[in-house]
């Protein structure tokens, strides 16, 4: 969520940075409730002091009219008190209905503000879910574009890409002949999209995930989180993914309930509510999670075997950090990825997304791709992002400084590290020898009980 001062003192700025995501927003309807939300704050405030001021001159009438009843008392016992009684009794009926009309004040006031306080929840409502619709401010080093098609792509790193002395096969061959890959009995549990893994196929998809969450805790200090894989809706509302994406969710049909497209959802949330110090910064979580999402499919060779479905495994890094240095962790978390993707032998490249292409909740995004010899094309493995405060705005995650002062908003980043299954098609596919058979790669043997070849 952005800031609504930023919103409110740069709405022709805001406008244009949209702009340049190829969205919009309602910037307008935002200004018009914020205007009004004042409007009913400081109408408030001057009836709260209307009401004090009129309590107070309750309190002088009571006082004189007292005082009067009590010379009225007197006097009617024959004691001289300076005035006849029957003017007493004219001063005091006069100064009962004067108590009376001041009484009457406060009520109309109080039944005033009872009616605007119910107004400001109602603006205050709308004001927030518009807000909810505003995509985060893309960094200036983003480049500028609508789409994928003006991303940046930097030249192949990593292992040469793989030749081969015969034809590589696609994984949707490979896996079915060596029996570690079951397309027809996936369908059949659940339907298109959705298939088995067997055996050494399954044994190899556990080791990739085991051996990333070792070298992401060992080598690059993150702490493992195991987290609920069904979460509440808030949840994807402070990440970022409500209400925009709600259609793309699995979710209870009676319950709030929905399951996680991404740990990054569980993981933004660990510590909503909440102010940290700043010596903790910055908190470096790992999760391994599956993930859900109602994918669109279309015909086409992007859609052939296990590239897109509606369940997939990830292993996802996720950091808070202070707003200056959530850059410099964005370039080590993309170098976290790319560790992997050089322990696994891959030929990768870097992709810096276009305005256009990077999350809603994103400044800056770098994406990794590996080939895959047999589809003969670049994968997406890993998705790398500086979401700056736009998240934990929302979780109402901060920060006390070390120097003391206000606490301050953290920044989140997040990087898939990494996303299968598409690492199980480069290992398939880069790996495969000409009689059908897969090489494991060494750093993945000792998780695979010292297999290293799958026939």
């Amino acid at each position: 969520m952005l800031d609504i001062n930023l919103i409110r003192e740069k709405p022709e700025w805001v406008k244009e940075q949209i702009a340049k995501r190829h969205d919009q927003s309602p910037i307008d309807e935002i200004l018009a409730g914020d205007g009004r939300r004042r409007e009913i704050l400081q109408e408030v405030e001057e009836l709260r002091r209307q009401v004090n001021e009129a309590s107070k001159q309750i309190g002088r009438v009571m006082g004189t009219l007292k005082k009067l009843e009590a010379d009225l008392q007197r006097a009617e016992a024959g004691q001289d008190v300076g005035q006849p009684v029957e003017a007493l009794r004219t001063q005091v009926l006069a100064m009962q209905f004067n108590a009376e009309e001041a009484k009457e004040k406060p009520r109309e006031l109080g039944e005033r503000i009872t009616e605007l306080d119910e107004e400001l929840r109602e603006v205050e409502e709308t004001l927030r879910k518009n807000m909810l619709w505003v995509p985060n401010i893309p960094h200036e080093s983003t480049p500028v574009g609508p789409d994928e098609s003006f991303n940046v792509i930097h030249e192949p790193q990593g292992a040469p890409i793989p030749q081969f002395d015969f034809e590589p096969k696609p994984h949707w061959d490979l896996g079915p002949a060596l029996n570690i890959l079951d397309f027809e009995r996936g369908v059949k549990l659940s339907g298109s999209r959705f298939y088995l893994l067997k055996g050494a196929g399954a044994r190899l998809q556990h080791a990739v995930i085991q051996f990333m969450l070792d070298m992401h805790v060992q080598k690059h200090g993150y702490t493992e989180i195991y987290p609920p894989f069904i979460v509440r809706s808030v949840n994807f509302e402070t990440a970022g993914q409500l209400p925009k994406f709600y259609d793309n969710i699995y979710r209870d049909a009676e319950e709030d309930f929905m399951l996680l497209g991404t740990a990054e959802i569980a993981l933004t949330n660990v510590h909503r509510d909440e102010i940290l110090e700043e010596a903790e910064l910055p908190i470096k979580y790992v999760a391994y999670t599956p993930c859900f999402r109602r994918e669109k499919m279309s015909a086409g060779k992007d859609v052939r075997g296990i590239k897109r479905g509606h369940q997939f495994d990830k292993v996802e890094m996720y950091r808070y950090t202070t707003p200056e240095t959530s850059f410099a962790a964005l370039e080590e978390m993309k170098q976290e990825a790319i560790d992997i993707c050089e322990a696994f032998g891959f030929p990768y490249r870097v992709l810096e997304l276009a305005t256009g292409d990077i999350s809603y909740a994103s400044v800056k995004t770098y994406d990794i791709e590996v080939w895959a010899a047999g589809c003969g094309e670049w994968l997406e493995v890993s998705s790398a992002s500086n979401c700056t405060d736009f998240q934990a705005r929302r979780a109402n995650v901060k920060y006390r400084p070390a120097e003391g002062g206000k606490t301050r908003i953290v920044h989140t980043l997040n990087a898939s590290g990494l996303a299968l299954p598409r690492v199980m098609i480069a290992l398939m596919e880069n790996n495969q020898q000409a009689d059908g058979s897969i090489v494991v790669p060494e750093a993945l043997r000792p998780y695979m009980g010292g297999i290293e070849v799958i026939r």
